[in-house]
């Protein structure tokens, strides 16, 4: 059911890979709300992935940009400013990519080149993204910005390995560039912690099924759905969460307050 909340705005979605991505999902429930949309992905990942499909659905161009290249970035808000007309309302980061877990390096035994690689990637785009948008003036007043991440940046999760790093990189580059976008714009930044999330990227973590199976026992409300954090996201984007920055927001059905449950604790004494 739609509700018009982002009717009028405009937003980049960056990291749609597949029907299976929260990207993709939250590009189409933001052009259901009314959202006029810039896709954007790596190269690479335009090559691999089904991204026409998703511009043809929610009538959007697709502007490639790599995330650690300023200039492609720069090239991104300068090409989406222009095709809307206009300055940008809201932007979700959907980026993560880790070459150690890739190469099954260990934690303990990461090669610290691809790891500079992993953070550049995973968590300084943000950074990259939102200064590119800073320096252009792109962004309205009252805009959002969401980024995604997991609650590994505060508990460990063993084979999420050095990507809770990164996400704990994330989140604090949202608080930190979220206090000086707030006081110059009214611009807000989040972070959404979603529960594990079958997604391409998601999977390619060792044990990843142990990690869904444990997260839905654990969840009073069970695991939160790829549907159920874009909607999340469009509350965000919408002029309904104004007052909202600065914040890591768990959605995660409970998981991340909850100490132990009945269903963990059955499955254990059997």
């Amino acid at each position: 059911m739609a509700y018009n909340l982002l009717k009028g705005k405009k937003g980049i979605i960056f990291g749609a890979l597949d029907e299976k991505s929260i990207a993709w999902k939250t590009a189409l429930r933001c052009h259901e709300e009314g959202a006029q949309l810039v896709l954007t992905n790596a190269p690479v990942a335009l090559r691999m992935g089904e991204i026409n499909k998703l511009a043809e659905a929610v009538n959007a161009p697709v502007i490639g940009a790599d995330v650690t290249n300023m200039d492609d970035l720069k090239k991104l808000f300068e090409e989406t400013q222009k095709h809307f007309g206009g300055k940008i309302d809201f932007i979700l980061h959907s980026i993560g990519m880790s070459l150690n877990v890739r190469k099954n390096k260990h934690y303990t035994e990461i090669d610290y080149g691809f790891n500079q690689k992993t953070l550049d990637i995973s968590a300084m785009s943000l950074h990259r993204v939102l200064r590119t948008a800073w320096e252009q003036d792109a962004l309205n007043e009252w805009a959002s910005v969401v980024a995604l991440t997991y609650i590994a940046a505060q508990r460990v999760f063993p084979d999420y390995n050095e990507m809770a790093d990164a996400k704990a990189l994330l989140e604090g580059v949202a608080r930190n560039f979220g206090y000086h976008y707030g006081i110059k714009k009214k611009v807000r930044v989040n972070t959404v912690s979603q529960s594990p999330t079958r997604t391409t990227a998601g999977s390619g973590v060792k044990g990843f099924d142990g990690f869904i199976s444990y997260a839905e026992k654990m969840s009073p409300l069970g695991n939160a759905t790829a549907d159920q954090c874009a909607d999340y996201c469009v509350t965000l984007f919408s002029d309904l969460t104004r007052m909202v920055t600065m914040q890591n927001l768990f959605h995660d059905g409970g998981f991340s307050f909850t100490g132990v449950s009945h269903a963990v604790i059955e499955q254990m004494e059997k």
